[in-house]
């Protein structure tokens, strides 16, 4: 039996009956753009989050650029950073976090995450901070939160921004708060393979701000209130009304289908916390864990042969990330990166994702289970 990664035909299986009459609805209207589930849908999820706006945009990655261009409208008044102004983040994430801080006319700069949760250490973005830091964009790595308070704390003594990278820890939570209700600005990704998941490119921003709010809508849709009048240089970014069709159908399930995530995990780490070769994800006491991933870290040099050993085993894999983002040809000579990387760099070289999605099997999990502890 193949176990895939992800199996998105499982999930349309399991979910057809609400997905197939969203569409037929949105069908039957005809108002594709920013239609009627658009509303819907931005007016839902800023209530789950936990926030008064919510936007839709066409992608995750716009969803962190039109933050970015709207936060240098908001606090410096001109439509980009500029290359002085740097922003911290994680080079520990994929690269839209940093290709679109390039994008918004700023420098990334990069500080090392914590061993344990893979997630931006709040003691190396202090080290990080110089005058010319103008915000952090903390990333909730593989479904668990940052820890925010300290970043929150160091936010305000510099007067920084927070923007909070929520594209893969939609349903978290930071000490009863949902993420992307914490910072100043929040971005999701709606990705086939997210958690909460379009069928194909979707996002949202998600702020307590009204300013903010009205300058992403604006910037998603050319610039400009009026179209024909425009203000700012803005993009085609709207999200699309089948793909709020689609989410809206499958939103009531979201806390069903995280829960069923958190169960998978705790099986997993229940059988593999006793393997010697390999270290069970670490869960922080600040919130409930989304599970996007499931990420092992696999000891003495051994990652690439237990990926192979489970390939074997009929059992799909992955690595996320095995090139830290300041190694990356894109940002050679274009970021700055702390004097110690050592965690990033590490935990590049040792992990692995198992298969989690919420609709695995009792048969698939013990299977998962069973084939990585014949290697370890």
């Amino acid at each position: 039996m193949n176990i895939p990664l992800l199996d998105l035909l499982r999930e349309y299986q399991y979910l057809k009956t609400d997905v197939d009459a969203a569409i037929a609805r949105a069908l039957e209207h005809q108002h594709w753009i920013l239609g009627p589930e658009v509303q819907e849908l931005e007016e839902k999820i800023a209530a789950y989050i936990g926030v008064s706006h919510a936007i839709g945009v066409a992608s995750g990655t716009d969803a962190l650029l039109l933050a970015l261009r709207a936060l240098a409208l908001k606090r410096k008044g001109t439509e980009f950073f500029d290359r002085d102004d740097e922003i911290i983040t994680t080079p520990f994430t994929f690269v839209a976090t940093a290709d679109t801080i390039l994008h918004a006319g700023a420098t990334p700069v990069f500080a090392d995450i914590q061993p344990d949760t893979f997630n931006l250490d709040p003691k190396e973005v202090e080290k990080a901070i110089t005058p010319k830091t103008v915000g952090v964009i903390p990333v909730h790595l593989y479904g668990q939160s940052c820890d925010m308070d300290p970043l929150l704390a160091l936010a305000k003594k510099h007067g920084l921004f927070i923007l909070e990278d929520c594209a893969q820890s939609f349903g978290a939570e930071y000490k009863s708060r949902k993420t992307g209700s914490i910072g100043d600005i929040a971005a999701f990704s709606f990705f086939p393979s997210k958690n909460l998941a379009a069928f194909g490119d979707a996002g949202m921003i998600a702020t307590r701000d009204p300013q903010l709010a009205e300058l992403v809508g604006i910037l998603r849709k050319h610039g400009g209130k009026d179209k024909y009048n425009v203000e700012v240089l803005g993009y085609n970014s709207r999200l699309d009304t089948l793909q709020a069709a689609i989410l809206l159908a499958k939103f009531p399930h979201i806390d069903d289908f995280n829960r069923r995530r958190r169960a998978i995990a705790a099986a997993y780490t229940q059988a593999l916390s006793v393997c010697e070769t390999v270290a069970t994800p670490t869960e922080a006491g600040w919130g409930a864990h989304a599970y996007h991933q499931y990420t092992l870290r696999v000891r003495n040099g051994r990652r690439d042969s237990l990926m192979n050993h489970l390939k074997a085993a009929g059992v799909d894999t992955a690595v996320y990330y095995p090139v830290p983002l300041h190694k990356m040809k894109l940002l050679q000579g274009r970021c700055r990166s702390a004097k110690s990387i050592g965690n990033t760099e590490q935990a590049a070289m040792e992990v692995l994702s198992l298969p989690i999605e919420p609709l695995l099997t009792d048969t698939e999990i013990n299977q998962v289970i069973s084939s990585t502890q014949t290697y370890s």
